[in-house]
């Protein structure tokens, strides 16, 4: 069945062009699932039912997987009976009119003004990893750009004199202003870190770490908790709530919908509106307290 896998992951990459993400994503789906049905003395993939799927998918839900994961999962094995129908391996997609389990979405951690001062003060600029992480700080917030497109980063997407990066992290390119604060600190790590970081002169990545090459998201996980708890921040904090807050605090201070949607490479206008809804619901709480006669 482990060919199934290699064969899929394959089509994945050469053939529909997937993220990297995505395709890791599918892959360690599809390879668990291969792993239950071997254990379950099903020795092809094409001979699982739409009843083996559901116990599967049942079987995580009560294992404690959130339902977000679930319904990831069964988009991941529809994807992969799709190959395999179009292969010829299966007749019938066994994951047919199979709903994905119902997701609560909820409400994106958003750090107050102060809170995101606090941390981004925190770094050390005085040494080489501090400006660099200041810098990555900076640029994370003032462009709102995910983790993996900030770590994706080339020397050659930045431009300093006309202060925008170019983003190529989503299925367009995107160039996205920066501010003051974020062109001082990028231009501070590009001309007195970087150069004495890196082993190769012609490494393209833009943040690298103290071994000379690009940084990984698990890297920035470690320093932006690091730097959460030398800020004596008490909400949780994860590489995505600098996107978050980005978003929400544009919204407050006026900016449209339809710009920061273009900012942030979402697709659908919805995955833009939920911050909206919080910052309505900020407003409302902010009201209800303070009005004498709410």
């Amino acid at each position: 069945m482990n060919t199934y896998v290699e064969e899929y992951t394959s089509f994945m990459t050469n053939v529909r062009h997937k993220s990297m993400n995505t395709i890791e994503s599918y892959k360690r789906d599809v390879t668990q699932y291969i792993t239950y049905l071997s254990d379950s003395g099903i020795k092809d993939a094409a001979l699982a039912t739409k009843t083996t799927i559901l116990s599967y998918l049942l079987l995580l839900q009560k294992s404690g997987k959130a339902s977000s994961t679930v319904s990831r999962t069964l988009a991941s094995l529809r994807s992969f009976y799709l190959f395999m129908m179009q292969n010829g391996a299966v007749a019938v997609n066994p994951t047919s009119n199979l709903e994905a389990p119902h997701v609560q979405k909820k409400a994106p951690q958003i750090l107050a003004g102060g809170e995101v001062e606090r941390l981004l003060l925190q770094p050390d600029t005085s040494d080489n990893k501090g400006i660099r992480d200041k810098a990555m700080l900076e640029l994370l917030y003032a462009t709102g750009i995910r983790v993996s497109e900030l770590i994706n980063l080339d020397v050659s997407d930045v431009n300093i004199s006309m202060s925008f990066i170019r983003c190529s992290g989503g299925k367009k390119e995107r160039i996205i202003p920066m501010g003051h604060e974020a062109k001082t600190a990028i231009s501070d790590y590009i001309k007195n870190a970087r150069p004495f970081m890196i082993k190769d002169e012609n490494e393209a990545a833009l943040f690298v770490n103290c071994a000379g090459v690009r940084i990984s998201r698990q890297g920035f996980w470690k320093l932006i908790k690091h730097y959460r708890n030398e800020a004596g921040i008490q909400a949780e904090i994860t590489p995505h709530t600098l996107r978050h807050s980005f978003a929400a605090h544009l919204l407050e201070n006026g900016a449209d919908l339809h710009s920061i949607q273009e900012m942030m490479g979402h697709a659908d206008i919805s995955s833009t509106q939920v911050y909206s809804r919080v910052v309505n619901s900020k407003i409302k709480d902010v009201y209800a307290k303070a009005h004498p006669r709410a």
